[in-house]
């Protein structure tokens, strides 16, 4: 019950016995004896008189110790001081007429569209940063003030109405003035009455002022929606604000060469025009020194076009992360699932701690209270890691986290209105923010190993121009006697010309393209990638640890077996449901007995799970999967859980019977209990509590069963359950028992057993103890079909999976059985049985075990984590079954710390005794996750992975990349979109480097030689240009191939040039430096044109030779960058190449531009007036395709080399150990 300001009369005492009254809630053996009677009534239903919204108001003006005097007789469901603390509370709840009149109209003319709200959002703002009680009274008093009249002629009734507002405002003053000075003892009267009055003031503000509903909340309609936008704010955080053109511009222009280029070509520009001779005309003399910097223009404009691009990419994802961050709130009394940013004030917020964790808003709790209280991580804002306790009337701050208990929540602060949307806006306005908190790639093992290999390359760039212009000075000034003002500039130009075409300035362009383009491409496959270099990461992945709900399977949860009253119930037909054919069975269990167990299932499930039904078929649903397919088996056999839940008292959020839901005791689900408990009040008095959880866990518990005959739950009925669940189990079911038991009155809920403990070892809670068993549920979750296939495919990569999951042993042995993550050889020489029990030593762990195995007791009697013993263990582990969210953490951080590689004895003695070959490295672990409780294991391991759909906010917070389709096959996607990224940087490497070595070789040599590069400038910028823009887009556009997934991970410390690079790279610019080389000196003798030196000095024109020269050096790089495609010394360059169309996009398109350079170019390009001739053409392009046989050479003669893993090959004792499958462990 709700408490709200459109209060009627209190009821009659007739109407509030009605409300109170609730049927007998049968035991087992009053279900058999109805039974023979023929009665098959409801167990544990209780009436829900048909009322118009019984509502508490203010109450009267008068004071709570006068109000306290009116006490009624005894409650039935209470006793002593309780009774009368529950009667005083119903006497503040009266109010007159009068009022309920009064409210009942302006909420009908005040809740049209866009009618102004007696507050705003800075009202509202302050409310969340005071975050005390007197500001909530403020703001009630101010809106009072503000509240417009119904009608004309009403101002009584608005006076009244403000009166009773001051009232309670003054009450709450009153009592925040007597807590600070004095203590208010908990359980006293005027603890109750306070709590009460901050209960009342949290849904008034919900239901007059901000014209919310707790049990329906806001209207659906669109136009309310956008006025309450335009009212309050929006939810979302203004996008940061994108550095304009120009200023991208200007961050490009600094890099050093661009600048030497920049001085070059004004010193070029300024010594042609300004140097010329008598009568000398300088015609195009200003051409080349306007095309370099021509030429430095279009770098700067493609890498800020590029980083422009780059910022609209970053809004892109960081919508589409806000696409994935989802949350319940109640919306024309439905409960739906919206995305954070379309989260509005008035908006009711349902949270949990288990899925809806975090708060996107500031929040008032409404009331009323649930058992066990909500509690709050506010570390995030305050710093201080204390959980904090809330109640009603309480703020809940936006960026915190729920860890304990559910509530429902009035948004009263959006967007930048809210704590933390003002600290966000802040940082986002600071000119200190360079990050996105999203894009890691700045700190990138990746990036910096290549900006490494630049400077390195850089600095031997550097160190070759100024050899060509120290030698250049001393062979011209010293020795030939030049004047240094005609020669100084020609040789500085030489030096930047071997500067120029030195450093890789396309290497860092290359990465951001390749992860950008793979980054995108693996959101169309449903990999969002938060972290750039993740992509890179994942491609390098070792071992997977998996999940099995939903993401081996296709979470479509559904119950097809129960035993229950001693008969074992499973549906075999697809086209039946359970309910159906139990319905059809002729050993149907009793009616009772059904009802007892859907009503369980209605009391004993959370809020924020829903289903909907259109007759017979479920067509949506949230919340947990396998309470959805408890849901739906009970709508199967008959019964509106939701009616169930509603009529329930203890349990209802709607009606007059949701003012009991705080007599209701729930206790929530945690990994640590494996179990949740809903406890109810009986009309008798005392409890009954309802339970369900992990089979092995809430059996253990029980001490009788649901039937006549032998209630007591011996020995042999408890073996015949298990038998039953075995084979569950062993058919891949999951499966929960279901309990429930009767308590006294006065129970204490906190008591602890002295013998049963929790399945983390921590004491269990009495009152979940001495069950009666009800019934043992089936849930099966059909496995993924693409799933066998991309575990194959794993193990053929290299690639570990291990399954990680909270099932039974035998359920987790079926699953990964069923997807290949076991395989025969795992299981005991003769065992026909796949079960946990004929697995080898240490293939399987339960998460005890594993937890005993690997962690040792220090001297000050504290747990260390044993890596030694770890290192014994995970080499044969496959499955870790019963396990918590620490035992994820606990693997990640051993796999991810071992060292057992190093151990070359322990290595050939896995390798001998049980063919395992260890990885030669460290350990790459992809982790994935969907808990709150998963997101430390998820930062632990090198990749984390969160459940797109099923995955907590939190848990996708943690994480690198978010599985859209929660699919395992997509974790597959990843690897192999992370390796293309790995070998597209290094096709581009392989292709930048030829070209460095031979333009650096060919300028020095011709430097030396003719004191002039044969390759000008101005046509080693045009070689820059296809290197560091067109060659880049070309080959980070690759896409991957089956190939990829052929190959074993790439080692952590290895080079990422590797030996058959090296020798690919050398061998073509040994053939390229050979054929310039042979023109350079050879070319007039053989092609009969004369000397470019000679030409170029004597005449002054560009010469055809250098011409030549320059064309024949081009094509080749052109024809070598097909053969960069290939990294291994395939056979056939051309494969896949028609798959790629940007890449012969670009190709043509350079050939086509390098046809109109060399024939139109002219002075601009330092060619020759013309062109070239055909004779020349075709040699130049005979030359290019050279390029072509000689990287056949290159594969023969490197295939000599016996030793097949220098060149980062799977070596053959790798290859032998890959056919062994799932023995191979990386």
């Amino acid at each position: 019950m709700v408490k709200t300001f459109m209060e009627v009369s209190p009821p009659a005492e007739s109407d509030a016995s009605s409300v109170d009254k609730s049927t007998e809630i049968m035991t087992a053996e009053s279900i058999d004896k109805d039974d023979e009677n023929n009665v098959d009534g409801a167990v544990d239903e209780t009436t829900s008189p048909q009322k118009s919204s019984l509502e508490i108001t203010l109450g009267d003006a008068s004071t709570p110790e006068a109000s306290a005097e009116s006490v009624s007789s005894k409650s039935p469901r209470m006793g002593g001081l309780a009774a009368a603390i529950d009667s005083s509370l119903r006497s503040i709840q009266s109010a007159g007429s009068v009022l309920s009149n009064m409210v009942n109209a302006f909420v009908q003319v005040h809740t049209a569209p866009k009618t102004p709200f007696p507050v705003t959002s800075k009202d509202l703002s302050d409310l969340s940063s005071d975050r005390t009680h007197q500001a909530l009274a403020r703001v009630l008093e101010k809106a009072a003030a503000n509240m417009p009249p119904c009608a004309p002629g009403e101002e009584e009734e608005l006076k009244s109405a403000r009166v009773k507002i001051e009232a309670l405002v003054k009450r709450i003053g009153t009592s925040e003035e007597e807590a600070g000075h004095e203590k208010v003892k908990s359980g006293s009267m005027k603890e109750l009455q306070r709590a009460h009055d901050l209960e009342c003031a949290a849904n008034a503000l919900a239901t007059v002022i901000l014209r919310s509903k707790p049990e329906d909340g806001i209207t659906n309609d669109a136009v309310d929606i956008e006025f309450r936008r335009e009212t309050f704010g929006t939810n979302a955080i203004a996008d940061k604000k994108l550095d304009s053109f120009l200023k991208l511009c200007w961050n490009a222009v600094q890099d050093f060469v661009l600048i030497m280029l920049i001085v070059l070509g004004i010193i070029g520009l300024v010594v042609e025009t300004t140097t010329l001779k008598d009568g000398e005309k300088c015609g195009a003399c200003w051409l080349e020194g306007f095309a370099i910097l021509l030429s430095v223009c279009i770098v700067v404009l493609v890498t800020a076009s590029i980083d422009y691009a780059k910022q609209f990419a970053f809004i892109r994802l960081t919508r589409s992360l806000h696409e994935t961050n989802t949350k319940a709130v109640v919306r024309n009394g439905h409960q739906m699932s919206v995305t954070d940013d379309d989260i509005v004030v008035g908006d009711i917020l349902s949270v949990n701690a288990h899925n809806l964790a975090s708060i996107p808003a500031d929040c008032i709790l409404l009331g009323p209270p649930i058992s066990g209280g909500l509690k709050m991580d506010e570390s995030s804002l305050t710093g201080e890691s204390k959980l904090i306790s809330k109640k009603p009337g309480d703020v809940v701050l936006s960026g915190t986290t729920a860890v304990q208990g559910s509530a429902k929540m009035l948004v009263i602060a959006v967007g930048i209105n809210s704590v933390a949307g003002k600290i966000k806006a802040h940082v986002y306005d600071s000119t200190d923010h360079d990050g996105d908190g999203l894009d890691g790639d700045d700190d990138s093992p990746l990036f910096v190993k290549l900006e490494k290999i630049a400077k390195q390359i850089g600095i031997a760039g550097t160190v070759a121009a100024l050899l060509s212009f120290v030698v250049n000075c001393i062979k011209g000034f010293v020795f030939q006697g030049l004047s240094p003002k005609e020669y100084i500039i020609e040789y500085i130009v030489v030096a930047i010309t071997v500067l120029a075409v030195a450093v890789p300035e396309g290497l860092p362009l290359a990465v951001t393209l390749a992860l950008a383009f793979s980054s995108n491409k693996m959101m169309k496959e449903q990999n969002l990638v938060k972290h750039l270099d993740a992509c890179e990461t994942m491609g390098c992945a070792t071992t997977i640890c998996t999940d099995k709900t939903g993401t081996l399977t296709s979470n479509k949860m559904t119950a097809r077996s129960i035993y229950t009253n001693g008969t074992d119930f499973s549906c075999n037909d697809p086209s039946l449901s359970l309910g159906d054919f139990i319905k059809v069975s002729p050993d149907r269990p009793k009616a009772s007995i059904l009802t007892l167990i859907t009503t369980l299932i209605a009391v004993d499930t959370m809020d924020e799970t829903t289903v909907e039904f259109e007759g017979n078929k479920l067509t949506s649903s949230t919340g947990n999967p396998t309470e959805v397919a408890l849901l739906a088996f009970a709508h199967s056999l008959g019964e509106d859980c939701q009616d169930l839940r509603d009529s329930t008292r203890g349990r209802s959020l709607k009606g007059a019977l949701a003012e009991f839901l705080v007599e209701g005791k729930q206790i929530e689900f945690s990994s640590a209990r494996k179990m949740m408990s809903w406890a109810i009040p009986k009309l008798e008095g005392g409890y009954r509590i309802y339970c369900k959880g992990a089979s092995e866990v809430v059996l253990a518990r029980c001490t009788h069963q649901l039937t006549g005959s032998t209630p007591e739950l011996d020995d042999e009925a408890r073996q015949r359950i298990l038998g039953v669940g075995e084979a569950y189990n062993r058919r891949g079911m999951r499966t929960l028992v279901l309990a429930y038991r009767d308590l006294p009155e006065g129970v204490d809920f906190d008591a602890k057993s002295a013998n049963i403990l929790n399945a983390d070892g921590t004491e269990a809670l009495e009152v979940e103890t001495n069950l009666t068993f009800a019934g043992l549920v089936g849930i099966e979750d059909p496995l993924r079909p693409e799933v066998q296939g991309a575990i194959k495919q794993c193990y053929e990569a290299g690639i570990d999976v291990r399954l990680v999951t909270g099932d039974s042993p035998n359920t987790a042995v079926s699953i990964a059985y069923q997807a290949g993550i076991l395989k025969d050889f795992h299981f005991l020489d003769g065992s026909d049985e796949k079960i946990a029990a004929n697995l080898k030593s240490n293939v399987l762990m339960e998460g005890k075990v594993f937890r005993r195995k690997v962690y040792k007791i220090d001297d000050d009697g504290e747990k260390e984590f044993d890596q030694t013993a770890f290192d014994k263990i995970w080499p044969h582990l496959r499955v870790l079954a019963r396990s918590s969210p620490d035992d994820k953490l606990t693997l990640a951080h051993g796999l991810n710390q071992s060292t057992l590689y190093t151990d070359k004895h322990a290595c050939q003695k896995l390798k001998a005794e049980d063919q395992i070959a260890v990885f030669p490295d460290r350990q790459v672990v992809a982790m994935t996750g969907d808990g709150t409780n998963d997101a430390p294991a998820l930062k632990r391991a090198d990749i984390g992975f969160a459940m797109g759909i099923a995955g907590t906010q939190i848990a996708k917070d943690a994480a690198d990349i978010i599985l859209l389709d929660d699919n395992f096959a997509s974790i597959v996607t990843a690897a192999k979109w992370g390796r293309n990224v790995y070998a597209s940087i290094q096709k581009f490497l392989q292709f930048q480097l030829t070209v460095n070595i031979s333009a650096v070789v060919t300028a020095l040599v011709g430097s030396f030689a003719f004191a002039k590069s044969p390759l000008a400038a101005i046509q080693m910028l045009w070689v820059n240009l296809i290197m560091d823009s067109l060659a880049s887009l070309a080959l980070a556009s690759e896409p991957p191939t089956d190939e990829l997934l052929r190959r074993n991970p790439v080692n952590r410390s290895k080079s990422i040039v590797t030996v058959r690079m090296w020798a690919n790279m050398l061998g073509q610019a040994a053939y390229q430096l050979t054929i310039i080389m042979f023109l350079l000196f050879g070319g007039p003798r053989v092609f009969g044109f004369p000397p470019g030196d000679q030409v170029e000095r004597e005449e002054g024109i560009n010469s055809e030779h250098y011409t030549f020269i320059f064309n024949s050096f081009v094509w080749m790089q052109l024809f070598n960058e097909v053969n960069a495609r290939s990294l291994n010394g395939e056979i056939n360059v051309f494969s896949g190449m028609l798959l790629n169309p940007l890449f012969c996009g670009i190709l043509l398109i350079t050939a086509i531009l390098q046809v109109i350079m060399v024939e139109f170019g002219g002075k601009a390009l330092h060619v020759a007036d013309g062109g070239l001739n055909g004779e020349l053409w075709g040699w130049s392009l005979l030359f290019g395709v050279g390029s072509l046989p000689i990287q056949q050479i290159i594969n023969i003669l490197f295939g000599q080399c016996k030793d097949a893993g220098v060149d980062g090959r799977v070596p053959s004792r790798i290859k032998s150990s890959r056919r062994l499958s799932m023995r191979t462990v990386r």
